[in-house]
């Protein structure tokens, strides 16, 4: 759990800043966001080799060689 204590003249956007920053480290939304909705083991191997497949083919693109 992401949590922050207010410094001293701290205003409360910055407090805020600073909790996001944390929690966006944390990666908890993250992992919210996957847990979401069941997906099985073989459905998430599809999709990652489906992006694996796509940032290589944006490396290749990238460089302009084959």
């Amino acid at each position: 759990m992401a949590s922050v204590t207010l410094k001293p003249n701290e205003s409360q956007e910055s407090l805020l800043r600073r909790f996001r920053k944390r929690v966006t480290n944390s990666g908890v939304l993250s992992t919210v966001r996957r847990k979401r909705w069941h997906i099985s083991k073989s459905e998430l191997r599809r999709i990652e080799k489906k992006k694996a497949i796509r940032r290589a083919r944006r490396r290749q693109r990238k460089t302009g060689g084959k």
